[in-house]
């Protein structure tokens, strides 16, 4: 009985490892077994995804203006950098004073005193280290204090928010404790608790965020040299730390801030929507993209490239890999050394006190439409945008903007040239015809000249007030007369024509016809009664403009609003003979240089030819030359000196100043060419200027002269520019 047990346990054990080799076999043998399959997905368990490269932010003649860059920073920790601020070390006493109390000894404060007087000490002592470095104590000192002061607002919004908030603000602000602002937490805690040293312990208990453990930086280490002497100088400082970094690096520093625009920290919605089905493009934590608005922003989708990814297996072996894909290189139509020349002339440059620092410029090249430079003044350092944005944002003098594309003003007279346009074409007058501009006061509902405002004496006691001579002396009543016969629907139909009225900045195709396309933000400016209350595409949705303010839009006041890019553009259809082209800031083909001021116009919009006939071109053009080549025109005094040495360059200016009130601002725009068909249109902004003629017109005359150093206008055009030179 017992052997009968022992063979059939044999057997039963013989067909159990029978099947089990059966099924070894196939599982080996099969690559296509389910279980196959499942040891597979076993060992895709483990994955690295490796770090990318941004793309770099070139000029028109390849000149790196923002790339990423490796680079070693000297960081300190909250936990020490804390012991300056005098609300912590407040907190810290009076957390120390209650122990003493209690316990009825002072050991407590004692020890709390002796380690605040320590920490004190550490500190003085990292600063004056950190002098080493070339920065001021007080540029330190204020790096830190910037540390402290985020992350206690931090903790005085948690502390409030941990401490029975008042529900009806967080309602007013959809449910979303997050949206309440930092004001109105500290106003409603301020409430709860009035005695300031009851709110400073609260605050101190708040202990349990990142950033109290995060290392902050206090000055980036540029030398080898400067990596060795830190590493020696703070070896055994504990909360001083030598870290290596990734940073985005803007090597000209403050030049065409606003156009280039900045990269923060990927926290924001519309950051996790742009990558959302593309795991290896989504932002990992920590990871930089570009903040809205500038170059940055709009070209995220070039700029940021591909992260890698090596898959292993259990056992550490590499089972797959996808390569990283560095970000593709973005080419500007800039150039950054004239925009460099005349963002450091218009900072120097002593203007007249009631002129604000807010100020404009921009040069096209006519030929192509390529803007050469677009300043907004004042500027901001791009290098530190990220770490001083709130204090940036919070700037009266609203550096953030770029007021070349995102303010609008009346643009005075730099109108009038559009203006006799749309009268001669339609026929309302004639170039000889005159309309008198006498020396006397009209009534208020129409302007009266400047000139009888300033000096109490009319166009008619200088000459014949026909259309060229109207525009040299910039004759308000002329032209408010004018613009007073024009039906207001062709008033508006030709500044739509021009460019006002609706967004004339895009991003190239390649980004416009993506899933989640981005443009530049930009005002469209006004050219009606109201202002419109959508985004205006075609004409048909311009608001109406009624009979009264024609009058005033004749001379750039009432309710019309440009920006100072439509300005120069519409300079640049008059100097082109009436072809309109919108202007071009990015190259749609980054990969393929281009390099100089008469780039290809491969995948371009064409031309739009405005039908403006010769004869009243040619008025225009007289009138505009007028203005700064003849004794009497408005801009004569401030060209004058210049005029010998343009000519003999061969290069022309024709131009139009203006002014306005309410709000002031001073404008001059125009365009000069040369005999070998070079051409760039201008338009310079001063806001608070009073005359153009003084407060802008110098201005111009320098960013013509630096655009004839550089090659674009005059008979250095062909030495330096080889494309001109081909044509």
């Amino acid at each position: 009985m017992y052997d009968k047990r022992i063979k059939i346990f044999i057997i039963f054990s013989v067909l159990l490892l029978t099947i089990c080799l059966l099924r070894l076999t196939q599982m080996q043998m099969l690559p296509d077994s389910s279980v196959q399959d499942d040891i597979a997905e076993l060992r895709k368990g483990l994955s690295r995804q490796l770090k990318t490269v941004r793309g770099k932010i070139l000029d028109r003649n390849d000149i790196v203006i923002a790339t990423d860059e490796a680079q070693f920073q000297l960081c300190i920790n909250y936990k020490l950098s804390c012991f300056l601020d005098e609300r912590v070390r407040q907190a810290i006493r009076l957390k120390a004073a209650g122990q003493s109390q209690r316990a009825g000894i002072s050991t407590p404060l004692l020890r709390a005193d002796k380690e605040l007087q320590a920490k004190h000490e550490d500190l003085q002592q990292i600063i004056e280290k950190c002098t080493y470095f070339g920065l001021e104590r007080r540029d330190i000192k204020e790096k830190i204090e910037k540390i402290n002061d985020k992350v206690w607002n931090l903790r005085t919004f948690l502390a409030w928010a941990r401490n029975g908030p008042d529900q009806k603000i967080i309602e007013k602000y959809n449910g979303r404790i997050s949206n309440v602002p930092l004001s109105e937490a500290v106003a409603d805690f301020e409430k709860k608790f009035p005695d300031n040293n009851d709110r400073l312990l609260l605050i101190s208990r708040v202990n349990d965020i990142p950033e109290i453990n995060k290392s902050k930086p206090l000055l980036v280490l540029e030398t080898d040299d400067d990596v060795f002497t830190a590493q020696l100088e703070f070896l055994n400082v504990d909360g001083v730390r030598i870290l290596p970094n990734e940073q985005r690096f803007y090597p000209f520093g403050t030049v065409a801030a606003q156009t280039i625009g900045w990269v923060g920290l990927a926290t924001q919605e519309q950051d996790k929507e742009l990558f959302e089905n593309d795991r290896l493009l989504t932002y990992l934590g920590g990871e930089l993209c570009g903040r809205e608005d500038g170059v940055e922003y709009i070209c995220e989708t070039i700029l940021r490239g591909r992260r890698g990814e090596h898959n292993f297996d259990i056992d550490q072996q590499l089972i797959s890999k996808t390569e990283t894909q560095f970000g593709n290189n973005v080419s500007l139509t800039l150039d950054i050394e004239l925009q460099q020349r005349i963002e450091n002339y218009l900072a120097d440059y002593e203007h007249e006190p009631s002129c604000g620092p807010g100020m404009a410029a921009v040069v096209i090249d006519v030929a192509s439409g390529d803007i050469l430079a677009m300043v907004s003044m004042p500027v901001f350092d791009l290098n530190s945008a990220r770490y001083d944005y709130d204090a940036l944002a919070n700037d009266p003098n609203k550096p953030l903007i770029n007021r070349a594309i995102n303010e609008q003003y009346p643009p005075g007279s730099s109108i009038k040239p559009l203006i006799l346009i749309a009268g001669l074409e339609a026929g309302l007058i004639t170039p000889d015809k005159i309309i008198s501009c006498p020396a006397k006061k009209f009534p208020k509902s129409w302007p009266s000249c400047w000139l009888y405002n300033r000096y109490g004496a009319g166009h008619d006691d200088r000459w014949e007030n026909n259309a060229r001579n109207a525009i040299k002396g910039s004759c308000n009543v002329y032209f408010s007369q004018l613009a007073d016969k024009i039906d207001p629907l062709v008033l508006q139909q030709w500044l739509f024509k021009f460019g006002y009225g609706r967004n004339i900045l895009f991003p190239p195709p390649s980004i416009a016809n993506a899933e989640i396309s981005r443009n530049f933000r930009q005002l469209p400016g006004v050219i009606s009664n109201t202002i419109p209350a959508a985004a205006i595409s075609s004409f048909e949705q311009v608001p109406p403009l009624s009979k009264s303010e024609r009058r005033w839009f004749g001379i750039g006041q009432g309710n019309l609003r440009v920006t100072p890019l439509q300005v120069a553009n519409a300079m640049a259809v008059i100097a082109r003979g009436g072809f309109y082209k919108n202007p071009r800031l990015i190259v749609e083909s980054p990969q393929e240089p281009e390099s100089t001021s008469t780039s290809s116009n491969e995948n371009r919009e064409p031309s739009i030819y405005l039908n403006i006939s010769p004869q009243t071109l040619d008025v225009v053009y007289e009138g505009m030359s007028a203005v700064v080549n003849e004794s009497g025109g408005t801009a004569y005094q401030e060209f004058e000196p210049i005029l010998a040495s343009l000519a003999e360059q061969g290069t022309k200016v024709y131009g139009k100043t203006g002014s306005t009130e309410e709000p002031e601002v001073a404008w001059f725009a125009g365009f000069a060419e040369d005999t070998a068909g070079g051409s760039i249109a201008i338009a310079v902004v001063v806001e608070g200027g009073q005359h153009g003629s003084s407060d802008a017109a110098p201005l111009a005359s320098k960013i013509i002269q630096f655009c004839n150093e550089l090659g674009y206008i005059g008979k250095s055009t062909l030495a330096n520019n080889p494309v001109s030179a081909a044509k």
